[in-house]
């Protein structure tokens, strides 16, 4: 069944109980990625620290349609709870959800973010007839309405966040929500904020933080890495490792252009034209670029991408943690990302 955003937030804050006791799976999807993200983050916190977590895909439940729901009815081996998270869901996967919900039992709550869906999909359509379904569809959302998306994911961190500071970081990530997380997320660090302790944001604590520096030139990463060439991937690390380059520093242009794929490739799923949907891009695609971006909107599919976006974040933030892992986690993760690039060229 259709859902909007404060009803499926009240059934992922508390599974299993009250409106959602009878869910047995969520649906997010549409061209806000990081919107639907961040309503799994719900799922994901309200089931608690010590839950078993299921990684799965669409791929897997394409060869096993009976996966999803065995997953679902099982018990956890150590005795927690148990959830089931799917990612890059598509039409392959309606076996597997049309089992799930036929299954006799299902305990476990299933949560799948599947990016920019038809309104026609045959998984959109089963999830929308179904009793035992909640399905929130995710819209980008308009300038005003990412200030306040700003303003408030700084106050669930304990930070104070003014108008105008909150319009430019909008701004600096391009209204995306997850680009936007991130940045707030290294002004609480900074300002060693904390709900027990909140700090008034600052435009100099926001100036420290986004200043660029002009001696780093990470463009030929960002494309030898999304463009699977892993020897001038490997070129270029040895360059920056030779700069002293910290790897944080190259992990938000690879955001940038991975957005930017995702974008396009949306437009372009859309209307099976990937000039027009280039050229919709306007000034976000450098005219030299054209071709280079092109190309790696054609090797990365929206379920693929969705999966670059969601590493790239996980290496952002490992990168603040202070547990100096950061660096050989981006170095990691830029080497899948690039394995996949290049599998995807050939």
């Amino acid at each position: 069944m259709k859902a909007n955003r404060g009803q499926i937030e009240r059934a992922l804050d508390a599974p299993g109980q009250g409106a959602s006791a009878d869910i047995r799976f969520f649906l997010l999807y549409g061209p806000d990625e990081a919107g639907s993200q961040s309503l799994a983050k719900r799922l994901e916190r309200a089931m608690g620290p010590q839950a078993e977590r299921i990684d799965l895909d669409g791929a897997t439940l394409k060869d096993d349609p009976a996966r999803l729901s065995d997953e679902a009815a099982s018990f956890s081996m150590f005795g927690d709870k148990r959830w089931i998270r799917v990612s890059g869901m598509g039409e392959e996967s309606v076996p597997a959800l049309t089992a799930l919900l036929e299954a006799q039992a299902a305990g476990n709550p299933v949560i799948a973010v599947a990016g920019a869906l038809k309104a026609t999909s045959k998984l959109v359509k089963l999830a929308l007839d179904h009793k035992a379904v909640m399905a929130c569809i995710s819209y980008q959302p308009d300038a005003r309405e990412s200030e306040q998306i700003a303003v408030g994911i700084a106050r669930d961190g304990g930070l104070r966040l003014p108008s105008d500071l909150a319009r430019r970081i909008v701004d600096l990530a391009n209204g995306d929500r997850a680009l936007m997380t991130g940045e707030i997320e290294k002004l609480i660090l900074y300002l060693d904020a904390a709900p027990d302790r909140p700090r008034e944001a600052t435009a100099e604590a926001l100036d420290a933080l986004s200043a660029d520096n002009p001696d780093t030139e990470v463009g030929p990463l960002v494309n030898a890495v999304l463009g699977g060439d892993l020897k001038a991937m490997h070129r270029e690390l040895t360059s920056l490792n030779e700069t002293g380059t910290a790897m944080a520093s190259v992990i938000r242009p690879l955001l940038n252009r991975a957005m930017l794929i995702a974008n396009i490739r949306t437009d372009f799923d859309a209307s099976g034209r990937l000039d027009g949907a280039v050229e919709a891009a306007g000034k976000a695609v450098f005219w030299k670029e054209k071709g280079l971006v092109s190309r790696q909107v054609r090797q990365w599919d929206a379920p693929g991408i969705a999966r670059v976006l969601q590493r790239l974040l996980e290496a952002e933030r490992a990168t603040r943690s202070g547990r100096g892992l950061g660096d050989l986690m981006v170095r990691h993760e830029l080497l899948t990302i690039a394995r996949q690039a290049a599998r995807e060229r050939t």
